[in-house]
């Protein structure tokens, strides 16, 4: 099948390169995880998987700064971010570690009516069975942990598919896994093209499959699995922001920026929408423009440079058009708005792009963060409802009612509160509402997605 040459988004410098897979690959890889899964219907004893986990963890210590240099090289996020990653990865394989002991089942009251007098009951855990997870490239090592590792704590074998364009870090985890002792076909790597995935995805024998990524693959990818298959979808979002009078400038201000140029934007709850009322829209965005024309774009893999590449020319391509889209329907730029080479798109804020633009209405994916006038709170809380998508929203205030009504009515899955909208720790629930996801995300829930009950009813004698 030939090979996948992986390269450095910034400038197309060679980073690596990893086997392709064919039909007849995938089809061996299924095999093996079901004849594994049957063969281990209980999946390894808890204490070996905890042990394995354990381990791996102590291995990525070792491998740090190789780790964080790889993710910056093949996903053009900043050093400085990528060695979080390497941090948060670690955090989330010994959480699993960890997670193991508190997925178990419990006891079952039988004698609320006269019909279960004299019996007992409880339920256990099982593993699922075969996961396949599809992975996407913003972070290309903490994401294949969220994915992999509650797939080994849960008992299930795996098969892992990373994004083209970075899946190195997850070459490099599935062998670390293999190094701390899990036999390889407890924990198996894909790469391969968009039709070889789907005939992985749709396998009958798939028990659970685990997409993150563009909502148009996810919910087709989803329409197309075998009956029975269990499915977690995580997309992106649109994500609203209200600033609200009371709020503190020297707090947010920094936060919306961080929340809409990490890794240039490439973060599927990334601040992208603002919507200002009782103050002055343009004194907020000019505000944040001030810090974000300061920001150093350029290579990730050098010490300094906080806004990395765009994964792929081709979005410097689409983030340019999008922007030319709002400026020509009326949007006025504050900063940026333009690229400043092939890989890479300047820090832009917008003021006031019209709400059909897609900007305003589609993930942007790209460091950009438009602003809004609005009158009122209602009118914010109501923009911030207007889309098909729903996931981490947030809203600066020090006023407890404005607060809670944006808490109350903001549709999303996790609302922060003087916080930016794409804060996350990874054992909190992290989910999608409405086109941006299905099911729960998170260590632990994901372990739990990944397990199933089994229920035993005791008669006495």
């Amino acid at each position: 099948m030939g090979q996948l040459n992986v390269t450095n988004p910034f400038d197309g410098s060679h980073v690596g390169e990893v086997q392709l897979s064919s039909v007849s690959d995938v089809d061996l890889a299924l095999t093996i995880a079901d004849k594994t899964h049957r063969a281990n219907r209980k999946g390894l004893p808890r204490h070996e998987r905890a042990t394995i986990l354990k381990r791996a963890a102590v291995i990525m210590k070792g491998r740090t700064d190789e780790l964080a240099l790889l993710i910056a090289s093949e996903g053009g996020k900043p050093l400085i971010d990528a060695r979080v990653e390497v941090e948060r990865a670690i955090d989330g394989v010994e959480t699993c570690a960890a997670d193991i002991a508190n997925n178990a089942g419990y006891e079952i009251p039988m004698d609320l009516t006269p019909a279960g007098d004299g019996k007992m009951a409880f339920t256990i855990k099982e593993p699922i069975g075969p996961v396949v997870a599809i992975s996407a490239f913003n972070h290309p090592l903490n994401l294949i942990v969220h994915q992999v590792a509650p797939a080994v704590a849960a008992g299930n074998p795996v098969i892992v598919k990373p994004a083209d364009d970075t899946p190195l870090s997850c070459k490099i985890f599935i062998d670390i896994l293999h190094q701390a002792g899990l036999a390889p076909e407890w924990a198996q790597l894909i790469c391969c093209d968009v039709e070889v995935a789907q005939k992985l995805v749709t396998d009958e024998r798939v028990a659970f499959f685990s997409f993150i990524g563009s909502a148009a693959v996810g919910w087709k990818l989803r329409s197309l699995v075998a009956p029975g298959t269990r499915v977690a979808l995580e997309h992106g979002g649109v994500a609203p922001v209200i600033v609200c009078p009371s709020a503190k400038k020297e707090l947010f201000i920094p936060s919306l920026v961080k929340g809409g140029f990490y890794h240039s934007g490439q973060v599927c709850v990334s601040v992208q929408r603002v919507f200002s009322f009782g103050s002055s829209a343009r004194g907020l965005a000019e505000n944040i423009a001030d810090h974000a024309s300061k920001l150093i774009v350029g290579n990730a893999i050098d010490a300094e440079t906080q806004c990395g590449p765009l994964i792929r020319n081709r979005e410097v391509d689409r983030v340019e058009e999008w922007v030319k889209e709002a400026v020509d329907a009326g949007a006025e730029v504050i900063c940026g708005g333009k690229r400043l080479s092939a890989s890479c798109y300047a820090p832009t804020v917008l003021l006031n792009p019209p709400e059909t633009c897609r900007v305003s209405s589609q993930e942007i994916f790209g460091p950009v963060i438009s602003v809004y006038d609005k009158n009122s709170l209602n009118d914010a809380i109501e923009q911030a409802n207007s889309l098909p998508f729903a996931f981490q929203a947030s809203v600066f205030s020090n006023d407890y009612t404005e607060i809670m009504d944006a808490v109350n009515r903001i549709d999303g899955s996790a609302i922060m509160v003087n916080e930016h909208s794409a804060f996350r720790v990874d054992w909190m629930p992290f989910a999608g509402r409405k086109r941006s996801g299905l099911g729960v995300g998170g260590i632990s829930h994901t372990l739990e997605e990944m397990s199933q009950s089994k229920m035993a009813v005791f008669s006495s004698q």
